[in-house]
C-alpha cells in the first residue's frame, strides 16, 4: 500500500508539474517580450515554407533606429559575425562580432550564411527587405544533410524560416520581432519535439541574442 501510495503521489506531482508547464510556463516561452498584436497578427514569410506552422514569436525594443540595427543582422553567420547568443552552443566557441564589419554587409536573397565551421549546413537568405525584414531558411533531412527546398523533399526533414522583422517604435527606437514558420516530417513527432526540446532551447538562445544585440547596438549608437 505504501509503494502504491508513493507511486500515486509521484504521478499526481508529475501531472501537476506538466500541467503547470503547459498552461503557465510554455505560453510565456512562446511569446517572450511580444505583444498580442505581434503574436496574433500577420508575420512576413508565410508562403516560404510549404505546410509551415507559425513558430514562437518573441520581441525586444532597442533604443536605436532600424538603420543601426540592420547591419548587425545582415552580418550574422558562423564564419561571419556569429549569432550574438551563447557562442559556445551555437557558434562553436567562436566569439560573435562586437563591431560592424563592412565586408559582411552585402547580403542578398540566395546567400548562404554558414551554420557550421565547415559550411556543411547553412541558413539561406530567403527574404530580404533592407531595414525591415530578414528571413533565413534552413532545409535539412534528419541526418543533417541539406536539400534543395525548390525540389522534392526527403521523407524525413525539417524546413524552417527564422525571421527578423524591424519596425519603428516611439522615440526613434526599433521593435525587433523574431518569429517564423516550421514544417517537419514525420509530422507525428513534431509536437513532442517542439514542446520538449525546441521551444525551451529557442527561448534560451533567442533571449540571449536579444540581450546581446540590444547591448551592442545601443552602445554603438551612444
Amino acid at each position: 500500500m505504501t509503494s502504491q501510495r508513493t507511486g500515486g503521489m509521484a504521478g499526481a506531482v508529475a501531472a501537476f508539474l506538466t500541467a503547470a508547464y503547459l498552461m503557465v510556463v510554455r505560453p510565456r516561452l512562446l511569446r517572450a517580450g511580444a505583444t498580442d498584436g505581434e503574436v496574433h497578427g500577420p508575420y512576413p514569410g508565410a508562403g516560404l515554407i510549404p505546410d509551415g506552422t507559425r513558430s514562437a514569436t518573441m520581441a525586444v525594443t532597442i533604443d536605436a533606429p532600424r538603420s543601426r540595427v540592420w547591419p548587425w543582422l545582415v552580418q550574422m553567420g558562423t564564419r561571419r559575425g556569429g549569432w550574438y547568443s551563447w557562442d559556445r552552443l551555437d557558434n562553436f566557441g567562436r566569439r560573435s562580432a562586437g563591431t560592424i564589419h563592412p565586408e559582411w554587409q552585402d547580403a542578398a536573397v540566395g546567400d548562404r550564411l554558414a551554420a557550421t565551421p565547415d559550411g556543411s549546413q547553412w541558413w539561406e537568405v530567403a527574404a530580404l527587405e533592407p531595414e525591415k525584414f530578414l528571413g533565413l531558411r534552413m532545409s535539412i533531412d534528419l541526418r543533417g544533410r541539406p536539400f534543395d527546398p525548390a525540389g522534392e523533399r526527403p521523407r524525413h526533414f525539417t524546413d524552417s524560416l527564422w525571421g527578423f522583422e524591424l519596425k519603428d517604435a516611439a522615440g526613434g527606437r526599433t521593435r525587433l520581432v523574431v518569429s517564423g514558420y516550421w514544417s517537419f516530417r514525420p509530422q507525428w513527432l513534431q509536437p513532442a519535439l517542439s514542446i520538449l526540446v525546441l521551444e525551451p532551447s529557442h527561448w534560451v538562445m533567442q533571449t540571449r541574442q536579444f540581450s546581446n544585440l540590444k547591448r551592442l547596438v545601443e552602445s554603438e549608437s551612444s
